[in-house]
């Protein structure tokens, strides 16, 4: 999508993920929050200890990112008119993987693969061009069968969710698609909180935004600062401020200057275990 007009394309995940969980009990994340699915099948997962590994600055309670989004900062800003999509994809992935984030931030370490840049902007661009591959082509995150979508009309949804469940959110984190425009007030009450019950950290969701005819910018939302909270960040500007309830349902976003809802790639609230590594080639991203 444009900047601020058009959809965006998601992030490649790529070289293997290193922060694998945060703790559950950290930065509002509260078990409340996880929804009552989640919590029957939880037997079915093992214990979170068993698949985290010790990043930077982490410690064997729990993995703590390196780079973190709160209402009131500021992040990276898409850096092409149609790149929305992937912005937000690249952010979800620097949130989960911290030697990824300092990549992008200091061109350290560098992953094999990894595209050229000698700056934060080059690379964060050159990542979003990486993601847009992935999203955009014949075989999405995790070289699963995609149906391509044209580069110029931005990220589609579908390869958005392939290249979230490969990468750009905690592994095993499962998503979906949820359609909201056309439902009624009642409706995305219902949508608003269920995106309340199962996003949490490293667990984001993508918001397809636009006016009443069509879908023309994607968002981040991310988990607030409290059990009922929700923050969302731009990639237009780079802005992350709450997303409440009321806007949502009211249909008044101004995220952008669009407003109205359309899609939501959210988490189901389930995790699954790969039964392989993960671990995503880079790749060189096209001129």
């Amino acid at each position: 999508m444009r900047r601020g007009s058009g959809a965006t394309a998601n992030p490649e995940s790529t070289s293997t993920q290193t922060s694998l969980a945060v703790r559950d009990g950290d930065s509002g994340t509260p078990t409340s929050r996880r929804v009552a699915s989640r919590r029957a099948h939880a037997a079915m997962i093992p214990s979170a200890g068993r698949w985290r590994r010790k990043a930077a600055g982490g410690n064997d309670g729990g993995v703590t990112t390196t780079y973190r989004l709160r209402a009131g900062d500021t992040g990276p800003v898409q850096q092409s008119p149609v790149t929305c999509g992937s912005a937000c994809l690249t952010v979800a992935r620097m949130l989960v993987d911290p030697l990824f984030a300092s990549w992008v931030r200091t061109g350290r370490p560098h992953p094999p693969g990894s595209p050229s840049g000698a700056t934060e902007a080059e690379r964060f661009a050159a990542y979003e061009r990486v993601v847009m591959r992935r999203t955009n082509s014949l075989f999405a995150g995790g070289h699963r069968p995609n149906v391509p979508w044209p580069r110029r009309l931005g990220t589609p949804p579908w390869g958005a969710l392939l290249e979230l469940e490969y990468g750009a959110a905690r592994i095993g984190t499962l998503y979906t698609l949820d359609v909201l425009r056309g439902g009624g007030e009642t409706d995305l009450v219902t949508s608003f909180d269920t995106l309340v019950d199962v996003v949490a950290e490293g667990e984001p969701a993508l918001l397809y935004v636009g006016n009443r005819l069509a879908p023309r910018h994607v968002v981040l939302v991310l988990p607030g600062d409290g059990d009922r909270m929700l923050d969302v960040y731009d990639p237009a500007s780079g802005r992350v401020d709450h997303l409440r309830r009321d806007t949502v349902v009211q249909r008044r976003l101004g995220l952008s200057g669009w407003d109205v809802p359309w899609v939501a790639v959210r988490p189901t609230g389930l995790r699954t275990v790969r039964s392989k590594a993960y671990a995503v080639d880079l790749g060189a991203a096209p001129a």
